[in-house]
């Protein structure tokens, strides 16, 4: 009876498994961001349908870390890579400030919260369930950049975060004898938990106000003592202190939410146990 319980257990699981991968495998709507990007460059952003992982991590999981059956995720990240056409290389996202270049022989899970490359065959890719993915590209379609701006890796230390960083080790890198002028680079800003959601401390407050100019009109105060943060504010405004004035994608609006929009996005601040997003780029 055991042998017949355990077999009768082991086909509804299987069915089961059947019946939510028929129903996960449905068309994706992936997001192809809308911004003035040289033809050379390719960028979008993984749905949360279209894949097989299993709840609370259904269903194009594409994250190592967070619980989830390795094979599935496996599966799920070649299906992105048959949409990318590119070698994605994944990151060990440490919610810092490192960002690494890319060669066609990079391996997976460099410590690092940003990528960016001038080799194609490799696409950068940042994961996120609520933190911001900015994807960058300079006009000239040479160079392409995935970056991870939690408000952690944005803040950084003493106003010097990942965009900070990714000025200074990439966009001041010189070509024929002059560093490339900021506005040769346009931004897109990916989906990130919104302005109506983001509970934060006044010491996270803090790490943006005493360093950045324009920063207190990112957060709105509660009556709790806390405040609601602007992120897709609070890195514009960092990008345009770099000479970066053009930025597309997210505007702080609720379509954008990830944390209030559980049936498009993964959300950590929201469910805890769940699956990540992949905003990548790359060159053709």
């Amino acid at each position: 009876r055991t042998q017949t319980s355990h077999a009768r257990g082991s086909r509804a699981t299987h069915f089961a498994f059947m019946l939510h991968r028929m129903r996960s495998t449905q068309p994706a709507h992936w997001w192809y961001p809308a911004w003035p990007a040289p033809r050379r460059v390719r960028a979008l952003w993984s749905p949360r349908a279209g894949g097989i992982s299993l709840p609370p991590f259904d269903s194009l999981n594409l994250g190592s870390h967070v619980g989830d059956d390795p094979e599935l995720v496996e599966q799920n990240r070649n299906s992105l890579a048959r949409k990318v056409g590119a070698r994605p290389v994944y990151l060990n996202q440490m919610h810092g400030t490192d960002i690494v270049e890319l060669q066609t022989e990079t391996i997976d899970g460099l410590a690092a919260d940003g990528a960016y490359t001038g080799c194609s065959g490799v696409a950068c890719v940042v994961m996120a369930a609520d933190c911001l993915p900015i994807l960058l590209c300079n006009r000239a379609g040479t160079r392409v950049a995935a970056l991870h701006a939690g408000w952690r890796g944005l803040a950084g230390r003493e106003g010097r975060g990942i965009l900070e960083a990714f000025h200074r080790q990439v966009m001041s890198q010189t070509t024929a004898g002059c560093a490339q002028d900021a506005t040769e680079w346009i931004a897109w800003l990916g989906p990130c938990i919104g302005p109506q959601t983001f509970e934060v401390g006044a010491e996270v407050r803090s790490q943006f106000v005493g360093h950045q100019d324009g920063a207190v009109r990112a957060f709105v105060p509660l009556s709790n003592g806390k405040y609601l943060a602007n992120l897709p504010l609070l890195a514009r405004q960092r990008l345009q202190t770099l000479g970066i004035f053009a930025i597309s994608g997210n505007d702080g609006s609720p379509l954008w939410c990830t944390a209030t929009n559980p049936s498009h996005f993964f959300s950590h601040r929201r469910d805890r146990v769940t699956g990540r997003h992949a905003a990548c780029i790359w060159l053709e």
